[in-house]
């Protein structure tokens, strides 16, 4: 009889525990004036202990935060490694000291989404099942799945005569975004020079990876050499 009665209390108690885990999944979004799609834990980390303001690919970001939840604690355990109470004593430490501001805080996914989309260079987060129109959702790249990307075909940049021709040279930095297929669906230029970037990346958008579980971005570095 005891077995009997503690059955559903014990079913109800897993239902609950998924539904905290399906609230607490959360996705990053961001102003429409920000050009990234694709961000990595190292940068999201940054942006939101505001020890950097600036994405890889030069976009200014401003965090929005909630201010409590399971979206809210998922958020920090995933991405901050810190409760919340140990994030409120950063940020009041970050203003006493004038390293910092405290950012933005809402109550709920809505609010969120509402200030987002308003504010130019804004970046958030909210539950994966929150509806987010306006804004744009971040695709978050982790480091391990950039290793597992590897090349396939290479086609390498045409070099501008006229760059050529007065010793003009150098490296040229780019961001690639790769799809789960492996073909590249887009190219940052993040440093270099843009002639030189422009060539670069017309070239590696013809480059193929091999496929994965989803869409990754990596870092890649093309040297142009004038004497060769």
């Amino acid at each position: 009889m005891k077995i009997k009665i503690l059955l559903p209390v014990f079913a109800a108690i897993l239902t609950f525990a998924a539904a905290l885990a399906r609230a607490g999944d959360v996705k990053l979004i961001a102003n429409s004036s920000v050009r990234a799609d694709t961000v990595s834990p190292e940068e999201i980390r940054r942006i939101f202990l505001e020890q950097n303001s600036f994405l890889a690919d030069g976009s200014h970001v401003e965090p929005v935060i909630e201010e409590d939840g399971p979206v809210h604690e998922s958020f920090l355990q995933t991405y901050l490694d810190r409760t919340n109470s140990d994030l409120q004593t950063y940020y009041q430490a970050l203003v006493f000291t004038g390293r910092g501001s405290m950012p933005k805080q809402l109550s709920s996914d809505s609010e969120v989404v509402a200030y987002v989309a308003k504010t130019r260079g804004a970046i958030g987060y909210v539950s994966s099942d929150a509806l987010a129109p306006g804004v744009k959702t971040l695709f978050v790249a982790r480091t391990e799945e950039k290793l597992q990307r590897r090349l396939i075909t290479r086609v390498e940049p045409e070099y501008p005569e006229v760059l050529k021709r007065l010793s003009i040279g150098g490296s040229v930095r780019l961001q690639v975004t790769i799809s789960a297929k492996g073909n590249v669906e887009g190219v940052h230029l993040l440093g270099g020079n843009p002639i030189l970037g422009e060539s670069a990346a017309s070239a590696v958008k013809r480059w193929i990876y091999a496929s994965g579980h989803s869409r990754t971005t990596v870092e890649v570095v093309i040297p142009f050499d004038p004497s060769l």
